[in-house]
């Protein structure tokens, strides 16, 4: 291609100063001239009866006219576009002697950039080794004796030259060719290459797997969210028709209990109304002049103001009487209305979320012999007295027990009372949990899973590996949360708020049973 180019150049170049013309004479022996240079030509043979050309000598009879072929020019502009700019600095060919052609690849063994052409016949031998084209061989050279480097040195780990190895600061020292160096250190790189290639795989898998939980935790998270929205809506729209009961009950019991005194009221009014007239009347009587007409309507008039004012007095003092006695609202109705309307409520909450908020009770037959359980089958405590339990294959040497209910599938939520003093733990376990020796205890074993106190601060235990929470507690009351299907157990604190403290995620392969450790001075106690 290089060789190609140059064949191009020197066709449009021209042939006497061998420059790249623009404007150019096409003579009929097919050669090319500038105008400059031919015009020298053609003067100096004006006169001599012909012309001929500088380069074959062919002969013709009229002069020259100057022609701009457009293929031609067309061409030459384009190799002239090609031309390198001036602040660009290109790598020529060391053997292209009549023109400039690109060189294509550096021998750094011959220290001389070679074209496309020159590069065929060049010494293909390992020593003559082939780089980009580069006019910069320092760096490639002994800064101390300016030899080409051929060797790698293993105990200093540098390249050296010939005298390096021979009577340099590198003689006796072991060495590589620079071939067989490159060669292991190559070698080496794919290694590395191959693990880091296995370690990008790795985390590659990792992601993905990361990526897929994620969309799966998303998408489940968008359920819950779907879901409490549905509970809360629920929720507030049972409140307002519980809040249009009581209101419309309070209105009703308000207007029972005030219609007496409106009654009342609109007596007295009554009443009053007719007092004012009477009093109008006696006071026209009182400034009369006319002592007869006086001592007459006062005689027919007075018995019945009397008599009126009497009767009237004692009824209504009586009914005065009769309301203050119902005068309070019944709160009991209230209450009972409110308490109804709650219950419908935290029934139908259990109904949408498919939860059963279950009673643990305990099983006496599993209770360790330092345990007392309570009548009721919900407390247990521990006791420095042995208990001398009936023997039982169900019955564990440690300060354990297990509840009677199982749990294999649905969701379930229990709460557990708490002793102020440290040392218990509570969890779940599967009913072929060991029964004897230290493995037996809840959370030191592959079959249970366990939260504990001590020293004041909360401990997670499963298979044996304890995991410290980063705080301690701020209630006794916790609560026991289990997605048997999902594999999630969760233990909560029930204070204000309410604060999740651990959830352990797993696939459950056996029915669960709720499960008590006491150490000493501790009690537990189910609540429902």
């Amino acid at each position: 291609m290089a060789m190609a180019s140059a064949e191009q150049k020197d066709e449009k170049s021209c042939s006497i100063c061998q420059n790249i013309y623009t404007d150019s004479l096409n003579l009929t022996c097919k050669h090319f001239v500038c105008l400059v240079c031919i015009g020298n030509v053609l003067d100096t043979q004006d006169g001599f009866g012909g012309y001929e050309c500088p380069v074959c000598r062919a002969e013709f009879q009229n002069h020259p006219v100057p022609s701009k072929k457009r293929k031609i020019c067309n061409i030459v502009e384009s190799l002239l576009g090609t031309q390198p700019e001036q602040n660009e600095t290109v790598i020529l060919c060391n053997y292209c002697m009549k023109s400039q052609v690109p060189a294509a690849k550096t021998c750094l063994l011959c220290e001389a950039s070679l074209c496309e052409d020159h590069l065929e016949v060049h010494s293909k031998s390992v020593e003559h080794i082939l780089t980009e084209p580069t006019t910069s061989f320092e760096n490639r050279k002994c800064s101390v004796h300016k030899e080409i480097l051929k060797y790698y040195c293993l105990e200093d780990a540098v390249c050296v030259c010939v005298s390096c190895r021979l009577d340099g600061d590198h003689k006796g020292h072991q060495v590589e060719s620079l071939n067989e160096a490159s060669k292991k250190k190559k070698e080496n790189l794919r290694r590395i290459l191959q693990t880091l290639t296995s370690k990008r795989t790795e985390l590659e898998k990792r992601v993905q797997g990361l990526q897929t939980g994620k969309k799966v935790v998303e998408k489940k998270s968008v359920g819950v969210l779907r879901q409490a929205i549905f509970l809360i809506s629920y929720i507030k729209t049972h409140v307002k028709e519980m809040e249009k009961q009581v209101v419309s009950e309070l209105a009703k019991q308000k207007k029972q209990i005030s219609l007496p005194y409106s009654v009342l009221i609109h007596q007295l009014d009554i009443r009053s109304n007719n007092l004012s007239k009477k009093i109008t009347h006696l006071e026209e009587l009182c400034n009369m002049m006319d002592p007869l007409t006086v001592l007459q309507e006062l005689q027919s008039d007075c018995a019945d103001y009397c008599d009126a004012q009497e009767g009237n007095s004692k009824g209504i003092d009586r009914n005065d009487k009769e309301v203050h006695v119902t005068e309070d609202m019944d709160m009991g109705v209230i209450s009972v209305m409110v308490h109804t309307r709650l219950n419908e409520l935290v029934t139908g909450v259990k109904q949408n979320i498919q939860m059963d908020v279950s009673e643990v009770l305990l099983d006496v037959n599993t209770a360790g012999n330092h345990i007392t359980v309570s009548g009721d089958l919900k407390t247990v405590s521990w006791s420095e007295v042995n208990q001398s339990h009936q023997e039982s294959p169900k019955r564990f040497q440690n300060n354990q027990i297990l509840s009677i209910t199982r749990y294999s599938s649905g969701q379930h939520y229990c709460q557990v009372e708490t002793s102020e003093t440290n040392g218990w733990k509570i969890g779940m376990a599967y009913p072929s949990i060991d029964r004897k020796g230290d493995q037996s205890k809840i959370g030191y074993n592959k079959k249970s899973w366990s939260l504990g106190i001590w020293n004041n601060r909360y401990s997670v235990i499963h298979n044996g590996k304890v995991e410290r929470l980063c705080h301690g507690p701020s209630c006794q009351r916790l609560g026991i949360y289990l997605h048997y299907k999902a594999g999630c157990l969760s233990f909560y604190e029930l204070c204000n708020p309410i604060k999740h403290l651990y959830t352990f995620t797993t696939t459950f392969t056996e029915p669960l049973h709720v499960a008590f450790w006491l150490w000493k001075n501790t009690w537990l106690r189910s609540k429902n």
